[in-house]
């Protein structure tokens, strides 16, 4: 099994792509692979699996070793090789943990801003001053009149599959940090609307996992109204895109885990402690760390 921990977006995105590439070649007797991802890392997972969905690795090296069939008649095997499969392997676990997937455009999603709706409206008309992930990120990006690049994400294109790869996994975990966190809301980063974010006194500690308050898998109506891709190119002013992220994603399981270091002398560093970043600093995530490693599907 192939194990990915990312932590950047933005070109790294493709580093990554090629990356994954390179070491499945080198390990041709590899047969599962699953993704885990902190932050933007958990976007770079996506990115890159959309990219990956379907693909066939082996011939693409067959062919780069010129080793094509002289006939030229296509394996009738070779599209049910890699039909659901993430580069020819079989898509396992993607795990992302305070990754903010519905961006960071407003309504108490970077919680430094404070919920002040001035500082957020001043963040996204200056979100090009943080280059292009902080365009994507605000979903301000509009590349030859495309929508967003996460609203991108969200759906399957004639190129790329986002939402088919990511269906692809045998399961999908989302870990938020409920408090704290100063850089990821709670609602992006475990794929909830805000209305629907548990009371804070109704969570619970759990005696394993002491940071871990709230273990729950939803699922979700797939009959739900759907925007077509073309409508959003055309007229992404007039769609919720926060909404319209959220029902795409969540027409498949997620199981979230809530995390609160409320109490902990690291939660004001919330955002590395959840994937313990530095021991040193961070060493309060290691059960969060533990829950994941024990449900790791294998």
């Amino acid at each position: 099994m192939i194990f990915c921990l990312l932590d950047w977006f933005s070109f790294i995105a493709i580093i990554f792509f090629f990356k994954v590439i390179s070491v499945i070649k080198r390990h041709p007797s590899v047969q599962k692979i699953s993704f885990v991802g902190h932050s933007l890392g958990g976007l770079i997972a996506r990115y890159a699996i959309g990219r990956l969905y379907e693909r066939d690795l082996t011939r693409e090296q067959s062919q780069e070793n010129g080793e094509c069939r002289s006939d030229g008649v296509e394996d009738p095997l070779l599209e049910h090789k890699v039909k659901g499969k993430i580069a020819g392997l079989e898509p396992v676990n993607f795990i992302t943990s305070a990754t903010p997937h519905l961006g960071t455009r407003g309504h108490k999603q970077v919680p430094v801003f404070c919920g002040f709706q001035p500082l957020e409206k001043v963040a996204a008309r200056t979100s090009w001053c943080l280059g292009r992930s902080g365009r994507h990120l605000f979903l301000t990006d509009r590349d030859k009149g495309k929508p967003p690049l996460l609203i991108q994400m969200v759906n399957d294109t004639e190129d790329l599959n986002f939402l088919s790869a990511l269906q692809s996994f045998r399961r999908r975990v989302a870990y938020a940090n409920v408090l704290h966190d100063h850089l990821v809301g709670w609602s992006t980063s475990s794929l909830r609307r805000r209305k629907e974010l548990p009371k804070l006194k109704h969570l619970s500690k759990d005696d394993k996992y002491p940071h871990i308050v709230n273990v729950k898998t939803i699922k979700t109506d797939s009959t739900q109204e759907e925007v077509s891709f073309e409508a959003k190119a055309s007229g992404c002013k007039h769609i919720d895109l926060e909404e319209e992220m959220i029902r795409s994603l969540t027409k498949m399981s997620w199981e979230r885990v809530d995390v609160s270091f409320k109490g902990s002398k690291q939660r004001y560093l919330a955002h590395s402690t959840i994937q313990v970043k530095t021991y040193y600093l961070h060493s309060d995530g290691a059960d969060v760390i533990q829950h994941m490693v024990d449900n790791f599907v294998v």
